[in-house]
């Protein structure tokens, strides 16, 4: 751990531009010159993973494949706004930023950023949808894991209720109890790595990934618990949001899901179970920034979202 903090960092990266904005939220864009494609990450850990360092970006690279990426930054919420719960997320926040566009964009979710991906893509025409990682049927992560996690949510909701946030500590508190051993490894593993070299970049870079992130309204955090991992809404068919149902049978668009057999975090049992599937054996985060990310997922996903968008163009 010593190894770790002590570690030089590179510069910070400077965001992209912004090309429209919704309360906290922005739409930053990663040029191309293709159709736009708007990735929505996790409400959890910030969204740069999608662009986590030169040379491991699914969004610079994307941009360079004929496609125009897009990345949806939910800003940090303060104390003022502990109401905002995730269906405000979703028709305050990511709706507004679609809208901006003008035309109905193709749509990519990763992690609980799919699951609400999926709520805006039944909402909203789109051109496609496809979510990577993304939890949608809540009882399938297991009686025990669901325990430990309604646990821990009633160890910290009253300190939560009282800042009107839950802080980003209480929800790494959670990743790190699905594999407690595995974390412990990884930092033992970190310190045997030759210090400035390239792999041991690599796992600050993740590393300060997964240790930030703003906190999530208090709201927002209520429901993610208790909606969607105590009673399982979107799995149990009982999501309504601004009086729609969101069920993935009834997506109008094409879509795709992405997972992964290895999965600790979004295990593959807790998918949508979209008609179009593809399963690979890559762990959560490796999925996005792993060595084999390119040729098993970014790649994949350029050729779906090239293929989808070409369709609907025929069609229009």
């Amino acid at each position: 751990m010593r190894a770790y903090q002590e570690a030089q960092r590179p510069p910070e990266r400077a965001p992209k531009p912004a090309v429209a904005t919704a309360g906290r939220a922005s739409l930053r864009d990663y040029g191309g010159s293709g159709p736009p494609v708007v990735f929505v990450p996790s409400l959890i850990n910030p969204p740069f993973i999608l662009d986590l360092a030169p040379g491991n970006s699914l969004l610079e690279w994307l941009a360079t494949q004929g496609l125009r990426p897009l990345l949806v930054d939910w800003g940090t919420p303060g104390p003022e706004d502990r109401d905002q719960g995730l269906d405000h997320h979703i028709t305050e926040l990511l709706l507004p930023l679609i809208d901006a566009l003008g035309e109905p964009p193709l749509l990519a979710g990763y992690c609980l950023g799919g699951t609400l991906a999926m709520a805006a893509a039944s909402l909203r025409p789109v051109r496609g949808l496809a979510t990577i990682a993304a939890p949608w049927r809540f009882r399938r992560y297991g009686d025990f894991a669901r325990a430990a996690i309604a646990a821990q949510w009633e160890a910290a909701q009253p300190a939560s209720a009282a800042l009107g946030l839950v802080p980003m500590e209480v929800l790494q508190a959670g990743f790190w109890q699905l594999d407690p051993a595995r974390t412990v490894a990884k930092f033992e593993r970190f310190a045997r790595i030759a210090p400035g070299s390239d792999q041991a970049a690599a796992f600050i870079a993740l590393e300060d990934w997964a240790n930030a992130g703003a906190p999530l309204p208090y709201a927002a955090g209520t429901e993610m618990f208790e909606r969607f991992f105590q009673h399982d809404r979107p799995g149990a068919g009982r999501w309504w949001v601004e009086g729609t149902r969101i069920l993935p049978g009834r997506l109008a668009c094409p879509a795709l899901e992405l997972l992964s057999t290895t999965d600790r975090i979004v295990p593959a049992a807790t998918a949508a179970g979209l008609a179009e599937r593809r399963s690979i054996a890559l762990g959560h985060v490796g999925m996005i920034v792993g060595g084999r990310a390119r040729t098993m997922v970014w790649e994949p996903l350029r050729d779906w979202l090239a293929e989808t968008d070409q369709i609907k163009a025929g069609s229009r």
